[in-house]
């Protein structure tokens, strides 16, 4: 009752404001079509809505140009709330009578409708006509040159397209009413989205896998039964190595807010029981939206808690050593904005984020955007995508694959049968969209070399030219499989341990122009014992030289970490050289770059009771000395268990 009480309020302020504002006669002399036009207002104070329209339809039957009726029915429509009947009314009705100030809200309106309808053109001629009314609301008057600014960007953006080619993905993808948040794990071989077989309240969202195999999609499957609920889950993330997943789930009995953020771990074939992420990570807000960098160790997500800088913001938490998140940090500008800022996506090379918003420039509602880091690691003013991705509607979250050649996003789209739909498409990444870095991974299992057992190891891979840290990741204990990923234009050492083994050094440099390709890499640690030696990649020396390079800090740190952990060993840290130069020259280079690196370790607080160095030369290659390639393997540092 009362809201028919309001709507009928509404009505007669209407049907009073558009007779009161007539100050000018009528455009039509047809008697009939003014009776009727009269009889209108009748049918509204009596609240008979319906026949009020019928008569105003009934009064332009009789003289199709009689303006005020379709200006005085498309007042009833607004205020009845539907839209398409308002936009028909007002374009007939203004469209026949010449620019006036007193139809500056009709003018606004018709914007409006235009803009939701992508008709730019035509909305920045009536923003423009209601600017040109001297209106004196100023929160209208800064919409609606937002609105004008908004179409002339957009008018511009279609003048420009992005080739842009999206394709649906096949049925058995998109086998549910609504499907979107897509993600893959960084072999591509498993994607994983969220699905609902309907809007219906009753209908909830789960979260659902489908592999790779055979070139195409294999059915998708409920990703585990300790995740999928009676709740809602969904909006799901997963790290490179398909080991760690984050998702947002509501009002689940251990709730922190509205919805929260709930992690889960795979070990072999089976996922954790999901765990709140807590009130470091969590509010008594609305938290959703994560996005898991390569290692699972850093996550984005959308909240709308308190300290934000608007509706919705980007906050970001990383994972301490002890496996703990800090407490989240909002990304600020120039990301975050007064509007809604949300969806984001890490890259896989973490150098670039994706994310939709309506805050900054853009064509209308949310559009997708993409920032990359600068370096000195802060984000560069985002950059809106383009058209046709972005349009006058809201558009979603984006994925794409660590190597920048695929994408992956879903669109709402009306069914033949007129029933709203969320589908799954992918595409080829344009140019302008990819990832300022381009990335690939590492793959493989790591085993103890003795028993040739899988191992739980840790797998850390550093920047060696800035001596950091960029990733860690375990290999898995049933199985000892691990994905480590790799992005291009660095130096890498990737480090490989377990308690009471050997650690595992290599080195990947990806600073040339060279092809990403996958690395399938098998790891074997040996025991600590008397004899175990391991060869050190990333030590470096100039040709001839015995001086250490800076790019060897990373590995000698690494060292002495090994060293200050077993403090029972000793070690002999031995110098190897290929046959290039004379023999005696080779056994005096060897000599020294082994005592380079003992001095350097002895230096650093290491006992040289526990150090031994010596130089082998050429004596000892570990292939024969006939290419560049097994040279290189040749020249070489290694240390072993005394």
């Amino acid at each position: 009752m009362y809201k028919i009480l309001l709507i009928t309020l509404c009505l007669l302020s209407c049907i009073c404001y558009s007779t009161c504002a007539q100050t000018a006669p009528l455009s039509t002399t047809n008697k009939k079509a003014l009776s009727l036009y009269h009889k209108a207002d009748e049918y509204a104070k009596a609240r008979n809505f319906q026949k009020a329209l019928q008569a105003l339809d009934d009064a332009t039957d009789k003289d199709p140009r009689f303006a005020e009726a379709y200006l005085k029915a498309a007042s009833l429509t607004r205020s009845l709330g539907d839209k398409a009947a308002t936009f028909t009314y007002l374009e007939k009705g203004l469209s026949l009578v010449p620019f006036n100030p007193a139809l500056q809200n009709s003018y606004f309106d018709l914007a409006e409708l235009y803009f939701e309808r992508g008709n730019y053109e035509q909305a920045k001629q009536n923003y423009e006509a209601f600017l040109k009314s001297k209106p004196r609301n100023p929160k209208l008057v800064d919409l609606a040159r937002q609105q004008f600014k908004t179409s002339e960007y957009a008018m511009q953006a279609m003048l420009n397209p992005v080739e842009f080619n999206p394709v649906q993905l096949p049925g058995v993808i998109n086998r549910f009413g609504l499907q979107y948040f897509p993600s893959t794990t960084a072999d591509q071989r498993h994607l994983i989205y969220t699905g609902r077989i309907s809007a219906r309240p009753d209908q909830d969202e789960n979260i659902y896998v489908s592999q790779w195999r055979n070139g195409e999609w294999q059915d998708p499957v409920s990703i585990s039964d300790a995740i999928n609920s009676p709740a809602n889950e969904g909006a799901a993330t997963i790290s490179g190595d398909g080991k760690t997943l984050v998702f947002t789930s509501c009002n689940r009995a251990d709730s922190q807010g509205d919805c929260d953020l709930y992690i889960s771990f795979r070990t072999g074939n089976e996922w954790s029981k999901p765990k709140n992420m807590g009130s470091t990570v969590n509010s008594r807000a609305w938290e959703s939206q994560p996005s898991l960098s390569a290692d699972g160790r850093t996550l984005y997500f959308t909240s709308n808690r308190s300290g934000g800088k608007g509706k919705e913001d980007i906050w970001v938490t990383h994972m301490r050593q002890d496996s703990s998140w800090e407490k989240p940090v909002n990304v600020g500008a120039p990301i975050n904005t007064p509007g809604r800022d949300m969806a984001p996506f890490i890259h896989a090379s973490g150098s670039t984020l994706y994310f939709v918003s309506d805050g900054h420039q853009g064509l209308g509602g949310l559009d997708v955007f993409k920032t990359a880091l600068k370096p000195d690691h802060k984000w560069e003013e985002p950059q809106n995508m383009g058209y046709p991705l972005n349009t006058h509607a809201d558009e979603g979250s984006m994925f794409i694959t660590p190597d920048n050649k695929t994408g992956f996003y879903s669109r709402k789209v009306i069914t033949d049968t007129g029933a709203p739909s969320i589908l799954l498409y992918s595409f080829e990444v344009p140019e302008v969209w990819k990832s300022s870095e381009k990335s690939t991974y590492a793959q493989g299992r790591v085993f103890d070399n003795v028993t040739k057992k899988p191992l739980k190891a840790t797998i850390q891979l550093y920047d060696v030219r800035a001596d950091s840290l960029v990733q860690q990741v375990s290999s898995d204990q049933v199985s000892g499989e691990y994905t480590a990923v790799l992005a291009e234009g660095k130096k890498y050492a990737l480090y490989v341990s377990a308690p009471a083994y050997m650690m595992n050094s290599l080195s990947f440099d990806y600073t040339s122009a060279k092809a990403l390709t996958p690395l399938a890499l098998d790891v074997y640690l040996d025991p600590i014992k008397t004899g175990a030696a391991v060869v050190l990649n990333n030590l470096f020396f100039d040709t001839g030289e015995y001086a250490l390079q800076q790019d060897s800090k990373t590995e000698l740190n690494k060292l002495i970490s090994f060293l200050q952990l077993n403090k029972e060993i000793r070690i002999e840290i031995a110098g190897h050289t290929d046959d290039i130069g004379s023999d005696d020259a080779n056994q005096v280079l060897s000599e020294k770059r082994a005592k380079s690196v003992a001095d350097h370790l002895a230096g650093q607080g290491i006992s040289r009771d526990r150090l031994r160095s010596k130089g082998y030369g050429e004596t000892k290659p570990k292939q024969p000395n006939t290419t560049e390639e097994n040279r290189s393997l040749n020249r070489r540092i290694e240390m072993k268990i005394l």
